[in-house]
């Protein structure tokens, strides 16, 4: 086989790799060692130079040993296995490894058991993380065909990416993932069955974030209450058959990794902070401070590798040069499979590559809060101990046959560039071992039990009917309960019904009960006389899931269980009790806040007395800043928006924005929550308003009718669709009464109502950045550590921006594959990088070009907008004036008819 030098450039695997893995040879005991250079393993080795002008004496320094020091050395995945300090009973055993896999960063199982490896191949190829953004990542997809435990069988399902966040099953030969600063989250789908995505579809926006790439969004997880969340974003969101909503909750504060227990507990992975967070309450309810949660002595980590090559230096740093503290986790799981012993199981579990462990960790719970500690802390052990610095756990997870996973990306550098940058401490010491030049490695490993068999059934979940999917409801393993609720409601197929009510109400299985309970919610099949029996359940544990799943009901209009929350507050246990107080609470009943108060006269427990008082708090902040949200005028819209709809379309939209159902568990009228109809241009609902609406909107019909509303005047239009575009977890710009007064005149000779397709086609659609973009710019200045010149980031949120002041002449060009009718374009420049002045041109050819537009920039977000009469495949903007500053741009959107 033909292998070019290219190729193995961009990969990272050496032909020597490939030579010593014969039939013979396991890939298993084949060692990356194979791939460097042997003279860096010759001494004398490298003397360590620091930079002039440090100072010696910082807590960072004090104390480093800077003598020359072997390098390390990396080995084969069974040499590796010497390695493992693990618990009594426990063994791991590799699945896979480099050369088949690179970079692995995190895993995923879909419905019929197939493992879905995120490979983040340029994160930290050297020490500068140069082409840390090229787009040569990629979604593998693995199968044991053979069930012999090992994963042999491949395709690359995705590929080409730019520093993909997660990967997500979403049902057959479907994912769901997004790339780093981006904001939309695309679903991937492999239509001819090849193993291959074909087809990308917009699935969700508003989720992404831009900055390093350690600090962006990852790990969109399904979670039992159906709903969908994230770190770093104060939102969760939610597929329904009428398309993805959204709510707001309180902030994750995690960076790597979002898991759940057997109750639907959500728990964030805290990357530089070194702990889990928001385990102690859903963070639907918000944040709150729980003192003396992590118990003490929780943040020391006990780790056996010493080389003090962390980046707070010898500040947190044992006496044996072992780090001190916890600095540097990612991934985590809640173990709830059935093929490891009992204490471990609805256990979480995280890794912490800096210290080189996989850490377990023990809840205690008291009056209704919980405590953290390492249950290993007395024997100053871990779960998982290992002697080889290249240990990097980043990700695990409860497998389909029972077991445990991990991810290892067995490598030399685990901190992103901004943290080993020249001088620094870091940097130091990863050449004083010369760990700069490992990488490309990668292991998954299943953690299993002496004496417990992993379960050999193959999931065949895609091939099988609703009905069948039901049974899987009382699997004992998380993992397929889990893949099942999904399924079932990914099919809508109310057929089960039945079946689920029966498993709710008759079954002695707890966490079937559960998930039927939470699997009919998601078919919009739950019934308020069902909920109030569970209410009354004598397992405490289905009382406090029938409050949560209630909510559903009350946010669809059934607002009498605000009586059940005021009854339940008294319950005898007390974590349902508090439970009935966070649902009062979330769902703003009438006079929640004297609930609120007498509920914590009452009960003395620490949850009612520590968290309620901060509900308090949060409810007087909230009155406080509600003035001052928004500017004046867009408060008045905003204000008397919300009068309109409270009074007048939450009968067919719902009182909070999900829309009302009908007798059939149907919606009415369609959600406001995320809609991109009503967040995207706001042409949209205006036209809508004024004229009215029929017809299938994307294929969905709905009982109601969308009466036209032009006897009101602008301002009520305006009001309206600017409240709607502001609550509901929705973000956007306001609609002012001029902006209808000009729709209004546009379209003053139209008769008729607006069919939905005839609407879409007048309202100006974004584009999207697709490959076959040219993207090219005077001046494109290099940005952060690991960029490159690109002025396509202008489309992202890393953003493009020139290499120097503002002059006249500087000019950022797109050319389209084919031409557009383009209408309008928006971009953010920030507080100064603005254009000061700044013109717009079109032209078919590149050659002869019309000037459509000129504007003034402004701080923050710019529009600027023109007539469409001439088709172009090429736009320019070009600055007319000079400036200090350089002209920035980032999310830019083009827009066309």
């Amino acid at each position: 086989m033909f292998i070019s030098k290219k190729l193995i450039l961009s990969t990272g695997i050496s032909l020597a790799i490939f030579a010593n893995c014969t039939p013979e040879k396991s890939p298993f005991d084949v060692s990356p060692a194979d791939s460097l250079d042997p003279k860096r393993m010759e001494a004398p080795y490298p003397a360590i130079s620091i930079p002039e002008g440090t100072d010696m004496e910082s807590p960072r320094w004090k104390g480093i040993d800077l003598t020359p020091q072997p390098p390390v050395v990396p080995v084969s995945a069974n040499e590796q296995l010497k390695s493992f300090v693990l618990q009594p009973g426990y063994k791991l055993t590799p699945i896979l490894s480099e050369p088949q896999i690179r970079e692995p960063a995190a895993i995923q199982f879909d419905g019929n058991g197939r493992m879905y490896v995120l490979e983040l191949r340029t994160y930290m190829q050297d020490i500068d993380a140069n082409g840390e953004l090229m787009p040569t990542s990629r979604i593998s997809r693995w199968e044991d065909k053979d069930n012999d435990g090992v994963y042999e069988t491949s395709v690359i399902f995705l590929d080409s990416l730019v520093f993909p966040r997660y990967v997500v099953p979403f049902g057959k030969n479907t994912i769901l993932s997004m790339e780093s600063n981006e904001d939309n989250v695309y679903k991937y789908t492999d239509t001819d069955g090849d193993g291959k995505a074909d087809k990308k579809e917009l699935f969700a926006s508003g989720l992404g974030r831009s900055g390093n790439v350690e600090h962006q969004t990852s790990f969109l997880t399904w979670t039992m209450d159906n709903w969908m969340y994230s770190t770093y974003n104060s939102r969760r969101i939610r597929w329904t058959p009428d398309g993805v909503i959204q709510e707001p909750t309180g902030n994750p504060y995690g960076q790597w990794g979002v898991t759940q227990d057997n109750y639907g507990q959500v728990w964030f992975q805290d990357g530089a902070g070194g702990v889990p967070q928001n385990f102690n309450l859903p963070i639907v309810y918000g944040n709150f401070g729980i003192k003396g949660q992590y118990k003490d002595g929780f943040r020391e980590p006990f780790s056996l590798v010493k080389l003090a090559d962390f980046e707070p230096g010898m500040r947190e740093t044992k006496p044996d040069n072992s780090l001190n503290n916890v600095t540097g986790s990612a991934g985590n799981d809640v173990f709830r499979g059935d093929r490891l012993p009992k204490e471990i199981q609805n256990k979480y579990f995280y890794g912490e590559p800096v210290g080189r462990i996989v850490r377990q960790v023990n809840t205690e719970k008291s009056e209704g809060l919980s405590y953290i500690q390492n249950p290993y802390r007395e024997a100053q052990s871990e779960f998982i101990q290992s002697t080889d610095p290249l240990f990097r756990p980043v990700d695990m997870a409860t497998a389909p046959d029972g077991t445990m996973y991990i991810v290892d990306m067995y490598r030399g550098i685990i901190q992103q560039g901004n943290w080993t940058q020249e001088g620094s401490y870091l940097r130091t010491k990863i050449q004083q071992y010369q760990m700069d030049d490992i990488a490309g490695n990668g292991r998954i490993w299943r953690l299993t039990y002496e004496g417990m068999e992993r379960n050999t059934e193959k999931p065949r979940m895609y091939e099988e009917t609703s009905a069948e999917l039901v049974r899987h409801l009382s699997n004992p393993n998380g993992w397929w309960r889990d893949q099942a609720q999904q399924l079932i409601i990914l099919n809508q197929d109310k057929s089960v019904v039945k079946d689920l009510e029966k498993l709710v109400n008759s079954s002695d299985n707890e966490l079937a009960r559960i998930h039927a309970l939470w699997t009919l919610e998601g078919l919009n099949s739950l019934k308020v006389d069902m909920i109030r029996k569970l209410m009354k359940d004598s397992n405490p544990k289905i009382r406090i899931q029938a409050l949560r799943a209630s909510e559903s009901l009350y946010k669809y209009g059934e607002k009498s269980l605000a009586a059940d929350y005021r009854t339940m507050v008294k319950d005898s246990d007390v974590d349902v009790a508090f439970q009935a107080l966070l649902s009062a609470y979330i769902l703003n009943i009438d006079k929640v806040e004297e609930f609120i108060k007498t509920s914590i006269k009452e009960n003395p427990a620490q949850s009612f007395q520590v968290i309620g008082a901060q509900l308090l708090e949060k409810m007087a902040e909230q009155k406080k800043t509600a003035a001052t949200q928004f500017a004046p005028q867009q408060l008045a819209l905003f204000n008397k928006g919300k009068t309109i709809f409270d009074g007048y379309c939450s009968t067919c939209h719902g009182v909070k924005g999900l829309g009302t159902p009908t007798g059939g568990g149907e919606l009415i009228a369609p959600a406001f929550s995320g809609s991109p109809r009503l967040m995207g241009h706001p042409e949209y609902a205006v036209k809508t308003l004024l004229h009215g609406l029929t017809g299938a909107l994307d294929g969905k019909e709905y009982e109601g009718v969308m009466i036209a509303m032009d006897s009101n005047d602008d301002e009520y239009i305006a009001s309206v669709i600017s409240y709607i575009r502001n609550d509901f977890g929705n973000s956007g710009s306001f609609v002012t009464p001029e902006y209808v007064a000009q729709l209004r005149k546009e379209t003053a000779d139209r008769e008729g109502t607006y069919e939905f397709d005839e609407l879409i086609g007048e309202i100006p659609k974004a584009l999207t950045l697709q490959d076959n973009w040219k993207i090219t710019a005077s001046s494109t200045a290099l940005q952060g550590v690991g960029s490159t010149k690109d002025p396509s980031y202008a489309f992202s949120f890393k953003g493009w921006k020139t290499d120097g002041a503002q002059e006249a002449g500087m000019w950022f060009q797109v050319e389209l594959p084919k031409e557009r009718n383009l209408t309008e374009l928006q971009f953010n420049s920030g507080d100064k990088e603005y254009p000061r002045k700044y013109k717009v041109s079109i032209s078919s050819d590149g050659k002869a070009w019309t000037e459509v537009a000129t504007g003034e920039g402004v701080k923050g977000m710019n529009t600027i907008h023109w007539n469409a009469d001439n088709p172009a495949r090429f736009l320019k903007i070009e600055t007319l004036d000079k400036a200090e500053e350089p002209w920035a741009m980032k999310q830019l959107v083009l827009l066309a008819r």
